[in-house]
Parts: structure tokens; C-alpha cells; sequence
């Protein structure tokens, strides 16, 4: 399945709660393999408090099938009590990809 489309989130989690964000991500991968229209997903550590996902699609069916799924609806759960700022979540373009 080729990935066209996807999104990029940054999340800065409030010093205290870093490692709740970082374990809801890491427990996160569960769900992301649930999602049959999600092609590819990663969440990452840029810093001790900054994280991010990662994550591609066919086509904007999945892309907005992911978008109403159970990882945005956990993040969006915590936002308001451990997280410095919302989320920023944007969507892009996929001009190339090298995947095994």
C-alpha cells in the first residue's frame, strides 16, 4: 500500500508528566496497528518533555479515520492536565519514501 498522505504531531508534555506522555505513546503502538487504513505510524522523543507522531496513509479515508481514532481521542484526554500546549498537529504531503 503506497502513502500519500500524512500527518505530523509535535506534543510537549509539562515536565512532570513526561513519562506519562512518553508511556501512552509507547502503549499507543497497540491501537496504530489496529487502524487497517494507517500505512505507517512512528512516535518519537525529540527531548525529555517534546515527542511526536509520525504517521502515513493511502488516502484521506485513513488519514481521517486516524484523526477520529482512539490515539487522538487519549491525547486530546490529557492535553488539558499534561500537556505545555496543545498538540500540534498538522497534515502534509508524502513526496518520497524509502521503506523496507
Amino acid at each position: 500500500m503506497t502513502s500519500n498522505i500524512g500527518l505530523l504531531a509535535r506534543i510537549e508534555a509539562l515536565p512532570e508528566h513526561a513519562e506519562e506522555v512518553e508511556t501512552l505513546l509507547r502503549d499507543a503502538l497497540a491501537s496504530a496497528r489496529e487502524e487497517e487504513l494507517t500505512v505507517t505510524w512512528f512516535a518519537f522523543k525529540e527531548s525529555p518533555t517534546v515527542f511526536g507522531i509520525f504517521d502515513t496513509f493511502a488516502d484521506e479515508t485513513g488519514r481521517t479515520a486516524h484523526i477520529n481514532g482512539r490515539i487522538a481521542a487519549a491525547l486530546m484526554k490529557i492535553a488539558p492536565t499534561h500537556l505545555a500546549t496543545a498538540p500540534d498537529i498538522r497534515t502534509i504531503d508524502v513526496l518520497a519514501a524509502k521503506l523496507p
